[in-house]
């Protein structure tokens, strides 16, 4: 068959090709080997440019030009020839030195700086330096800002539904009121709180060698100070230096990572749930599309699909990232490769996690509150004015205000005239009295309107 999405075996690469477009630069094969050449080239370059390297020297105009061609215009068809050159290889790595050594030639400048390409490396050196830069990439260029966006939605959202009263439900039941606005801002709220924490991981690298001890480079230049050299070359890719490390780099930071991001995508599961279930009750409506079709035989369904493909990108996201944080980080004695075809998926649990964010943008824009839906379970739901009497009645000394009001309320049928005629029989001031006589369901959200305005466009 022809490689095109509509044979592709993975839906990211197929159905949802087209969404998934900003991470293909980044998590793609293409990518690996793009920052693969990146690590190897920043490596050499940094070799004769700052650490003094006896041999190499300073490099010409000539050679930094070729070099730096090959790290910052780096195509798709020159990784089409790393995977040409690893037909022979057998070896990845390998290859994408070997495509650096062809195109420096075997000139006197440039060639003079060839057994300098990979030196004293390991293929986890760059490894792990390519994974961190494709991490970090994914996270700030992609992730955090369509993260970002979907906050800004939900909390324009909570702004405007920040006075509309709402029945709250706890176990599925009848509780005090509140507003959707306060309702919207907490996941908001939540997920502002985690953003920054995966904003916050930091991106660790290593450059030690083959055991993480610097063998190689020791013997070799006995002495240049290499632990400054490595830590010195890993920062200046805007990393963190790891200075303990086996052969790879162990992982520990990509767990964080994982879990960081697992924990943003509960919190969103938990508003794509909530929202489903607001819609199924008709607190809100969604805005219909009139090509779109919701059933193959009912005509008049308009679904909550935006807010069941996340869910469902979301569980697939977060079994990957779960994975990977559990397996990464664990490597038998000094090096395994089992983390090798583990590390190339990353992309799919960030391709799922972005998918599962567009949708919900795409849900939460179709959404239209119903205002009089909601006042209407509110001025059904009298009932739950036993907790505002049961503690006002505490406070003018009831000790058994809560076994009155249960009496009255638990169970049994409740409206403002049953209410009415419980309160004209208590004993409480008469200001009190009023005040409570008064007080309908929809007007009992406490704080809920200032919390929902305040937390809105805030930071944690």
């Amino acid at each position: 068959m022809d490689r095109e999405p509509l044979t592709a075996i993975s839906p990211l690469d197929g159905r949802y090709s087209a969404k998934v477009e900003s991470l293909r630069g980044i998590f793609s094969e293409y990518g690996l080997i793009r920052f693969r050449v990146l690590a190897e080239v920043r490596w050499v370059q940094f070799l004769a440019q700052e650490a003094g390297i006896e041999g190499l020297g300073p490099l010409s105009p000539v050679v930094s030009d070729v070099l730096n061609n090959l790290a910052e215009r780096f195509g798709p068809d020159d990784a089409r020839q790393v995977k040409q050159i690893e037909l022979r290889t057998n070896h990845d790595v390998k290859a994408v030195e070997y495509l650096i050594a062809e195109r420096l030639g075997n000139g006197a400048d440039l060639g003079r700086i060839r057994p300098f390409l990979h030196f004293a490396c390991t293929s986890e050196d760059i490894n792990n330096i390519a994974y961190a830069l494709m991490l970090r990439h994914g996270r700030d260029d992609v992730l955090l800002p369509q993260f970002r966006q979907l906050v800004a939605v939900v909390d324009t959202l909570a702004r405007n539904l920040a006075e509309v009263p709402m029945l709250a439900r706890t176990h599925g039941q009848p509780a005090s009121p509140t507003t959707m606005g306060k309702e919207l801002a907490n996941s908001a709220w939540r997920l502002k709180r985690q953003l920054q924490q995966l904003r916050a991981v930091e991106t660790l690298a290593k450059m030690n060698g083959a055991v993480g001890n610097f063998n190689a480079h020791r013997i070799a230049y006995p002495d240049v100070d290499w632990s400054s050299v490595s830590r010195r070359f890993v920062e200046s890719l805007g990393l963190v230096w790891n200075p303990y490390t086996t052969q790879i780099e162990p992982h520990d930071w990509i767990a964080e990572y994982c879990h960081c991001l697992i924990r943003c995508n509960v919190i969103l599961l938990d508003l794509a749930r909530d929202l489903w279930g607001y819609i199924a009750i008709g607190y809100f409506r969604q805005r219909k599309v009139d090509t779109e079709v919701g059933s193959s035989t009912m005509p008049h369904k308009v679904n909550p699909i935006d807010f069941e493909n996340a869910e469902g990108n979301l569980g697939v996201a977060n079994a990957l990232l779960a994975h990977f944080a559990e397996k990464l980080p664990v490597s038998r004695w000094q090096r395994d490769l089992s983390d090798s075809t583990v590390l190339r998926n990353l992309g799919v649990a960030m391709g799922h996690s972005t998918l599962a964010v567009q949708s919900l943008l795409t849900g939460l824009r179709k959404l239209e509150a119903d205002a009089p839906r909601m006042r209407s379970d509110l001025q059904a739901a009298w009932e739950v004015l036993g907790e505002a009497v049961q503690t006002v009645m505490r406070r003018h000394g009831h000790a058994d205000a809560y076994e009155q009001l249960k009496t009255l309320t638990r169970g049994s049928p409740i409206n403002r005239e049953s209410l009415t005629a419980f309160l004209r029989a208590v004993d409480l001031p008469g200001s009190e009295r009023d005040r409570l006589l008064a007080l309908a369901p929809e007007d009992y959200t406490g704080d809920a309107a200032v919390l929902a305005r305040k937390a809105a466009g805030s930071e944690p």
